[in-house]
């Protein structure tokens, strides 16, 4: 495995973005927002669909540049023109779809694009004995036991097929990785396998950037939290400043579900099972 010193919040941080924002002609999707991500911490980015997560991914990523503020990379300001600029800095970033061929084995996918070979000339192929063991001995030191590496990726479950994307990032060097919703789509137990898997990624010394619309996933794993709504920042704030019920309040916007209750309690009255759930959630 790549040994990556796990150096926490002791040094600056490795991606810093200032006041970022970005523009399409008329349209702000993103507008000032602040936050950073330091080696051997989880920095937990929360908002509902629409909030700008997606676009805040793609600018780190390198796939968008922003059009305002600044992203710094190791205290230098940086502009990435595209994702291949970003990974050479050690940003690698696990999208939610996951760049996976199904029906080839663990082993091809975990080197796909980066395949190593042998022989020379006319006799160059790929080394398909280290990939094997190389593969299989990555995923066990990520503690993922997997019966045979030969079997397609497409035969693994959801939270599997993520824990093999975190160990190649991992094997291939990045100090930065960012998860787009991971378990978004699955249910308890692989989603608690996939946050077991982001704190060993955490204390490999990899700076994680976690996106998640789930609370409940983000608290337990993360050391900050920057909370997004409609394309701004509303909150970034250390564990210790923030508790549970705290985050969950603010990404369900109380004021919102206030205001919604009063309203459905004029057009429906308040004996309306509706509006009682609703003012029952505001209460909580």
């Amino acid at each position: 495995m790549t040994e990556i010193q796990a150096t926490g919040s002791t040094t600056g941080p490795i991606v810093e973005v200032r006041g970022i924002g970005k523009r399409f002609g008329n349209i702000i999707a993103l507008s000032d927002v602040t936050t950073e991500v330091r080696a051997g911490e989880v920095t937990c980015v929360l908002g509902d669909n629409g909030a700008g997560k997606s676009t805040l991914i793609k600018i780190l990523a390198g796939a968008h540049a922003h059009t305002d503020g600044e992203l710094l990379i190791d205290g230098q300001v940086t502009t990435f023109g595209s994702p291949r600029e970003a990974l050479t800095a050690g940003i690698a970033t696990v999208y939610q779809d996951l760049a996976v061929v199904p029906l080839m084995p663990v082993w091809r996918n975990f080197f796909l694009g980066s395949e190593p070979t042998k022989g020379r000339g006319p006799f160059k192929r790929m080394d398909i004995g280290f990939m094997k063991k190389t593969s299989k001995e990555e995923l066990a030191a990520m503690g993922i036991d997997l019966r045979d590496v030969d079997q397609p990726i497409g035969t693994l479950s959801g939270g599997e097929r993520q824990c093999v994307a975190i160990a190649r990032a991992v094997y291939f060097g990045a100090r930065v990785l960012i998860l787009d919703e991971p378990t978004a789509s699955l249910g308890v137990k692989q989603s608690g396998v996939v946050l077991k898997y982001i704190v060993k990624a955490r204390d490999c010394g990899l700076g994680v950037v976690f996106i998640t619309h789930n609370p409940h996933h983000a608290f337990p794993v993360g050391d900050r939290f920057m909370l997004l709504r409609r394309g701004k920042s509303i909150g970034n704030f250390p564990k210790s400043e923030m508790t549970m019920e705290e985050l969950t309040s603010l990404m369900a916007g109380s004021a919102e579900l206030e205001t919604l209750s009063q309203e459905l309690e004029r057009s429906l009255g308040p004996d309306s099972e509706l509006a009682k759930k609703i003012e029952a959630e505001v209460e909580a």
